[in-house]
């Protein structure tokens, strides 16, 4: 069984913020979550990096506007609230 959702930890795992959430997301499960689809059709969210309005449909997603990544983590997966920027200078590069 699983682990990574076990923990309310503040700052680690799922919990995580920023750049380390976007990151424990991309990496989870051996990388198979990224781009699973969130459930209930996704999240309606502000870019963080330009302020374009997008709707997030899977957990780890750029930005069509600018590129700029997010993501959420698959227990807060119904709260726009936790989506997480990666910053500037983060590139998404996922395997196809």
């Amino acid at each position: 069984m699983c682990d990574c959702g076990s923990s309310r930890t503040p700052g680690s795992g799922p919990f995580a913020s920023g750049r380390e959430l976007v990151e424990f997301v991309l990496n989870a499960h051996g990388g198979t979550v990224a781009l699973s689809e969130l459930p209930g059709g996704g999240l309606e969210h502000d870019c963080q990096g330009c302020g374009s309005h997008f709707v997030l449909k899977t957990f780890v997603q750029s930005c069509p506007a600018c590129g700029g990544v997010h993501a959420v983590s698959p227990p807060r997966a119904d709260d726009p609230q936790a989506i997480q920027y990666a910053g500037k200078d983060f590139t998404l590069q996922l395997a196809a």
